[in-house]
This record gives C-alpha cells, structure tokens and sequence, in this order.
C-alpha cells in the first residue's frame, strides 16, 4: 500500500476513492456513512472495510492496494491553481437536490457564482439542430419563469443548450453548464466567450477529471447530474432517441418533473417530445406559466396566502408538521418511516396542513413548511 499522504483536507481522499478501481458512489456513500471521514477508510485494513455492507473482499483490496494519490496529488494542485471548488458530497454547497439521487457523484468540479442549491432550478435541453422556433421558444421560456432564485441547466452543447445559456446570460439569470470532461478544456471550443461569462455569473460543473476528454460514453453520466441536480427537465424540441431523451427519463427515475414542448406533427424534431406526451412521461407546455402552475411556482408579486393566527391541529397533524419543521423538505416516505402513520393518514393530515397554509408541497413528493 503506497503512503498515505499526511495533513490532507478529507476531501482530497474523496477525491482518491473516487478513483479507486470497483468503488462506485453508492459504495463509496456506505463507506463514508461507516468510518466517518475518507481519510480513515484508507487506513483500514481489509478485514474492517468488510464489515461494510455489500462490501466484497475484491472491494476492500481494491482500497488497501490503491496507489495512485500521485494522481490525486496532480489534481489537487490543478484545481488549487485554478481556483476551482471541490464539492464533496458531505459539503452543503454540493447540489441538494442531487444528494438524493442513489448514483450522484462523490465529488464535484464546479467554477463559478451561482447557487446550485437555488430555491428554482430547472434543465433546458433538446436537439442540437435547433429550428427558429424552438430557439424562441427557449428565450420565451427563460424569460416567463425568470424571478428571484431561479437557476437554469443545461450541457453546453449545440442547440437548445447553448441557446438557454445564453438567453440567461442575455436576461441576467444564473446558468449552469454540465460538462461531460475535465476543467481543463471546453467542448464545444466554439463555447469559448459564453462559458467564460457563465463562469462570472453562472458557473460550469463536472465529476470528469482533467486530460478526460469528451468522449461519447461520457454524456449520459454528464445528463443523469444535469437531471438529478433540478427539480424539473424541459425539453423542447427532440428526436425519439438522443441525449435529451436520456436527461428526461433519468429526471423520471429521480421523481422530477418532465416538460415538453408539441411541434408540428410529422417533424423529426417534435417527434421525442411527442412521445413523451404520449407516453404520460412528460406534461405538455405551451408557456413558462404553463410550468409555474404544475410547479407551484408563485410570482414573487404574488401575495401569499394570509394564514390563521389560531389554527386546531389534531394529534397527527401536530405530529407531521413538527416533523416536518424538524427534518425540512421531506418525502412522504421516509415521513410515514419514522412517525409509522400509515400513508392514508399522513396524506389526510399533509393535505389538512396544506389547505391551512401551515406546509406546501414540493416536486418529487415532498413537502416543506410555509
């Protein structure tokens, strides 16, 4: 086993066993869960790192074998040069909404200003072979849903990509590019300027390495973040196969909302977004209200509901809503887990609560207090 390195921030270990041979994020999530910090995990020896569950002994000697801090060592420097953040998974600057997805990367490359834990965040994708259409109708989307602590998403690439960043940058909302390589290059080169002003008020994103280049099996890793890290997908304009169609049915698998822009029927472009209407995988959109109204999404005009000062609670209802005020935005799930009410219950009472402005829901069946 090759030194470990000392006087080491931890999340230069969770860089290492990002790296490590075998060790995927879930394994590595138990791990950390386990031992407390990375660090510690490479001291353990084999017999210990097995006490973790679905921990093999290939496994375990792919962590007490691991030779390459050099490499670690490399990057850091890189990235410290740079003045790039590392996001460990255990950081409260880590995309919250990506947390909760089992499969989310234990580090993070991010460069930039916004907040990827904005209270709005959505994913604008679609077709590299935009039409005049669909490029305005990205710009009116951008536009309709622009209000304090939105954040809009997307993968730099040709087409509706590139035309949401830059509707942000000319709107002044923050916007995020995922990339599916390294911090030391930017793919497209024709990106160049917009990724340098994204970096200035936005920000680009990436769980590659340096010297990674952007080679194809590398975009659908780079799409399940650019889902998982919104709290919904608006496709607008796509085929029936491609990297949008990727992003939108992993945002499914995440319990986030879809959206989907018709075209004209019989076009290649709208034929994706078509299916996905068809199928129930996607609401279908005309406007950014269109999305503020499936969302809950309220003008910051808006006034908001008065609420009682006296308000009667039941025993359940008392129990949901400190358990809510305890835990923050939680799932109906892990709410009936720890409070063992039955579903039936705990949706009369969230409902109840609702209706008295005491909590709101929240995409992927979740709900906070007002």
């Amino acid at each position: 086993m090759q030194a470990i390195p000392l006087n080491k921030d931890d999340v230069f270990y969770q860089m290492a066993l990002s790296r490590v041979e075998s060790i995927g994020s879930r394994s590595a999530r138990k791990l950390l869960d386990f031992f407390g910090s990375a660090e510690e995990i490479f001291k353990m020896p084999t017999r210990d790192l097995m006490q973790v569950s679905g921990m093999s002994i290939v496994r375990a000697k792919s962590i007490t074998s691991f030779t390459e801090f050099d490499r670690v060592e490399e990057e850091w420097k890189f990235i410290e040069k740079k003045g790039i953040d590392v996001l460990s998974i255990q950081d409260e600057k880590y995309p919250n909404r990506l947390k909760h997805c089992s499969d989310a990367p234990l580090v993070l490359f991010y460069k930039g200003q916004a907040d990827l834990c904005a209270p709005r965040m959505i994913s604008v994708v679609g077709t590299r072979k935009v039409s005049a259409y669909g490029r305005e109708k990205v710009r009116e989307l951008i536009e309709g849903l622009k209000a304090e602590g939105l954040l809009v998403v997307s993968g730099l690439a040709y087409g509706v990509d590139i035309e949401a960043h830059r509707a942000c940058l000319d709107l002044d909302i923050p916007t995020v590019g995922v990339m599916g390589h390294g911090l030391d290059r930017i793919y497209p080169r024709d990106h160049f300027k917009t990724v340098e002003e994204m970096v200035h008020y936005g920000g680009v994103l990436t769980e590659f390495w340096t010297k990674t280049k952007p080679d194809r099996e590398n975009f659908p890793m780079r799409n399940r973040i650019v889902a998982g890290m919104c709290d919904a997908t608006v496709v607008i304009e796509s085929g029936v196969t491609g990297g949008s169609m990727i992003t939108a049915n992993l945002a499914l698998g995440y319990h986030r909302d879809v959206f989907a822009l018709p075209g004209r029927v019989g076009e290649s472009q709208a034929a994706g977004c078509h299916s996905l209407i068809k199928t129930n995988r996607a609401a279908l959109f005309e406007s950014a209200a269109d999305i503020k109204t499936v969302m809950g999404w309220k003008d910051v005009a808006e006034k908001p509901v008065q609420k009682k000062l006296f308000v009667d609670l039941n025993p359940e209802e008392e129990a949901v809503l400190s358990y809510i005020r305890e835990k923050g935005a939680v799932q109906i799930d892990d709410l009936c887990l720890d409070t063992s009410m039955p579903v039936s219950k705990a949706m009369v009472c969230l409902l109840n609560l609702e209706l008295q402005g005491m909590v709101r829901s929240l995409p992927g069946k979740k709900y906070e207090t007002c």
